[in-house]
């Protein structure tokens, strides 16, 4: 394949992982427990300059539990379902994280408690106020943006805005 498409293909990928994370408002969350049970959940999500990932959650769900006792953790995003071209090949950007709470009413948690409540209204000022509700951040390491058969990318911690595309041509 010449240069050019080549670097076609990979704006048009970076534009699409740019909009994804910009226009999805929740995070699916894999989780396991200290006895290996396997969890998926969701949270609604704020995301900084980083790319870590921040979602404002109760102590009480499943999801909590066990971040408490395995701090790994898989997070993905996804093309609303009812905007896919083909369902089969939706697009998805899956991060590995390692995740940790951020210490209540520190500036970071202050920070990121109005970034929720910009993105998600009201409802956050009563979120603040409740002593059950912790905000943790995810901090990706690695990922894959899948835009489309045979279109996926290898993501690295070093740079998370660096796409790297995967070849089934060796």
């Amino acid at each position: 394949m010449n240069t050019y498409i080549l670097r076609m293909k990979m704006e048009r990928a970076k534009a699409a992982y740019t909009f994804l994370i910009n226009s999805a408002r929740t995070v699916v969350l894999g989780t396991v427990s200290a006895e290996g049970v396997p969890n998926v959940n969701y949270a609604p999500f704020v995301m900084d300059e980083a790319k870590n990932i921040y979602i404002f959650v109760s102590k009480l769900s499943v999801h909590t539990s066990n971040l408490q006792v395995n701090s790994r953790a898989s997070v993905m995003l996804m093309e609303d379902e009812n905007k896919t071209k083909q369902i089969f090949a939706r697009r998805r950007l899956t991060y590995s994280c390692n995740a940790s709470y951020v210490e209540k009413n520190s500036p970071e948690w202050e920070n990121i408690a109005d970034k929720f409540d910009q993105k998600f209204g009201n409802i956050i000022y009563i979120f603040r106020n409740l002593p059950s509700f912790n905000i943790i951040k995810f901090t990706p390491y690695e990922g894959l943006f899948v835009v489309d058969f045979g279109a996926a990318y290898q993501i690295y911690g070093h740079d998370l805005n660096d796409l790297i595309y995967i070849s089934s041509e060796e």
